[in-house]
């Protein structure tokens, strides 16, 4: 049984009320470190021991994704990172199952984009008991190598003999608070009283009917189904803090991708920057204190070359200059904002592309935070970094 400390769902703001999708600089990771972060500060100082995450939209299948979650959450690189490829029942598996002290985040890229967090701790939160599952095969839906999906022409046939043999098996004594994996008019049939719209089907979505749960203080079953497969939990009341990001849906801006030659990456240069660039962080010279993003290896200040140690800096920032960038980049699409963003009190200053806003929208002075976006992808490696998120858009889906 495990008990939830917290649980943070978040949206993109691209698309439309039935679908949202990510934007360019998006992918699982970043939306994985959005959503675990929320989680992370609802939950306070409770330590985190091991991370899992869960999805079938993995930027790097050879390494990488972990330790780019792990910096984006501002956990160490000690902290244990499982990988876990599946969808909405591996994601109510991971939190039934989970120790006290596992960050479980679910995410899904398409159709829908979502990403949800649990952190799993304390004595007082609601828990989540794993109740009964049911595997089975039916691949009506299957998807290539190269990320190619396509599905098999029946819908009647998932319908009964895949999802409602799956939720027969589970031999449920009451039908479910909310069915993860189905929309609401599939899920209907299955579930007592209102059904919870939820806006994925994926790995998240169960993140977003616990959290529709918890705030009704409603106990009973919750199940999550993914073709033949289905999993059944049993969740209580208790304590728990929910936060949401869903911001009003908005239309993907109107960007000309550049073509051109692909630009490449130096690993060297890459790895050299990982920790200060990943985990917003400067490096403070040990003799004057002085702070350098990047970090360098002679302090400007007073010349010292003994060495600098990282120091987070503050993400929250107010706009120094902005500039807007007409001109197409090889690998970029524009038009796109840049600006110079002064991070609190710092005296440091943050060159930064604007995301989640139209070009031409942020002005000098405006307040903001800095998130984790992929900047660009280059040779086949996605590139990821700060990006300045103008304070009227998290203010749209402001936490309660």
């Amino acid at each position: 049984m495990s008990r939830l400390q917290s649980i943070a769902t978040h949206l993109p703001i691209w698309g439309d009320e039935k679908t949202r999708v990510v934007g360019l600089d998006e992918d699982a990771v970043t939306l994985a470190v959005a959503a675990g972060r929320s989680a992370l500060a609802a939950a306070g100082d409770v330590p985190v021991t091991h991370v899992v995450f869960v999805t079938r939209d993995l930027p790097l299948l050879e390494g990488g994704s972990e330790g780019v979650l792990l910096a984006g959450l501002d956990l160490d690189a000690s902290v244990r990172a499982t990988t876990v490829v599946g969808g909405a029942p591996a994601a109510l598996d991971a939190i039934s199952g989970a120790a006290d002290g596992t960050l479980v985040i679910g995410v899904e890229v398409a159709p829908s984009a979502a990403a949800g967090a649990a952190l799993v701790g304390g004595t007082t939160g609601s828990f989540v008991e794993a109740l009964t599952r049911s595997a089975r095969s039916l691949p009506i839906k299957v998807r290539d190598t190269t990320g190619h999906s396509s599905d098999y022409e029946d819908p009647r046939l998932l319908r009964v003999r895949g999802v409602g043999t799956a939720v027969e098996a589970l031999e449920l004594q009451d039908k479910p608070l909310a069915v993860a994996g189905l929309n609401a008019k599939d899920a209907a049939s299955y579930v007592q009283g209102p059904v919870a719209a939820l806006p994925t089907l994926g790995a998240a979505a169960p993140f977003f009917g616990l959290a529709a749960t918890v705030e009704q203080h409603a106990e009973g079953s919750l199940v999550a189904v993914e073709q033949a497969t289905a999993t059944a939990v049993k969740v209580g009341s208790g304590t728990t803090t929910v936060t949401r990001f869903a911001p009003p849906a908005r239309p993907l801006p109107k960007r000309k991708l550049a073509g051109g030659g692909d630009i490449k990456i130096s690993l060297a240069a890459y790895e050299r920057a990982f920790d200060g660039k990943l985990r917003l962080a400067a490096g403070k010279c040990t003799a004057c204190g002085a702070l350098h993003l990047p970090l360098r290896y002679r302090c400007t200040e007073c010349g010292d070359e003994t060495g600098q140690v990282l120091q987070a800096l503050p993400r929250e920032g107010t706009v120094y200059t902005v500039v807007t960038v007409r001109v197409p980049v090889p690998g970029l699409a524009s038009p796109y904002d840049l600006v110079i963003a002064e991070l609190g009190d710092t005296g440091v200053r943050l060159l930064a592309p604007v995301t989640d806003a139209d070009a031409g929208t942020v002005p000098i002075d405006a307040e903001g935070t800095l998130v984790l976006r992929r900047i660009a992808v280059r040779a086949g490696i996605p590139d990821y970094g700060y990006a300045f998120l103008p304070a009227a858009t998290t203010n749209e889906g402001a936490a309660r």
